[in-house]
């Protein structure tokens, strides 16, 4: 089996991966800590053969998981953000600042599209952009749907939106404070990304496929009026194309990849930023 690691500042996910079929076992997640041990909430080691790790937490959280690892696990693989990778060329001047969770997103949609807008719906939204050709353009971060609330001090009732609201409702005044808070972190979260897109397209002068993954995801993608694709496990995904250890992901395939996503045309996505810089 191989073990794939999303550890992030928060929440750890993991999923079990058949090393000769190169179907998904099972997957979970656990509280990211200092002091990580095996237990009932992860999977037994013993049938593990590698492991590949993502990790944005402190330096002491991947330290201690790859220290324990090393001792269970024949392989280790690390990801880190490098200057260029899979055909895409990283677009910070100091290339290990970037997020690698960003960077392994980055690499998946390059991989499955040729060019993206990765967009990664977390504690944080980070936006990136691969245009045709791998140049890696950089991004944006802006507060994700609970740090946005939280930063409004009004306690944690009903901190998360209902993911099965329907987007027509969120994006209507709220009727209680409540609502009104909802509906406004929802309605910022959802322009925002639309306006770094449309923008980016038309500096670039091309309509990019455009990918979410994240734990909101699939309720930011409620909201957006651009095609899209959720892609639950495109961080892993970036782990296979570093990392390929099966025969599928030798031959490019990665787990759980969407089809690649249509786009609207330029000219409908200039006409739209056109049209939002009136109002």
């Amino acid at each position: 089996m191989i073990l794939d690691l999303d550890i992030g500042n928060t929440l750890s996910k993991w999923r079990l991966k058949d090393t000769k079929s190169s179907e998904i076992r099972s997957r979970g997640a656990v509280w990211t800590r200092e002091e990580w041990r095996p237990g009932s909430d992860i999977p037994d080691l013993d049938v593990v053969e590698a492991v590949r790790i993502s990790s944005v937490a402190r330096h002491a959280v991947l330290d201690e998981t790859v220290e324990l690892l090393r001792r269970r696990v024949p392989q280790v693989h690390v990801a880190r953000s490098t200057r260029e990778a899979l055909g895409v060329t990283n677009g910070y001047g100091e290339p290990w600042r970037l997020g690698v969770d960003r960077w392994l997103g980055a690499l998946a949609g390059y991989q499955l599209a040729g060019g993206c807008c990765a967009v990664d719906c977390g504690s944080a939204i980070t936006v990136d952009f691969v245009l045709p050709g791998g140049a890696h353009m950089g991004g944006y971060i802006v507060p994700g749907l609970r740090l946005m609330k939280e930063s409004l001090k009004l306690g944690t009732r009903n901190v998360s939106i209902d993911p099965e609201e329907e987007a027509d409702t969120l994006l209507t005044p709220g009727r209680s404070t409540v609502d009104a808070v909802n509906h406004g972190i929802y309605m910022a979260a959802t322009s925002a990304v639309h306006r770094m897109y449309s923008e980016v397209c038309d500096q670039h002068g091309v309509a990019l496929p455009l990918l979410l993954t994240g734990g909101d995801a699939r309720v930011v993608s409620r909201g957006m009026h651009v095609p899209h694709a959720v892609w639950p496990d495109m961080v892993y995904g970036g782990l296979e194309a570093c990392f390929p250890l099966t025969m599928a992901e030798r031959a490019g395939k990665m787990a759980g990849a969407p089809g690649v996503p249509a786009t609207l045309a330029l000219e409908k996505i200039r006409a739209g930023l056109a049209f939002s810089m009136l109002l």
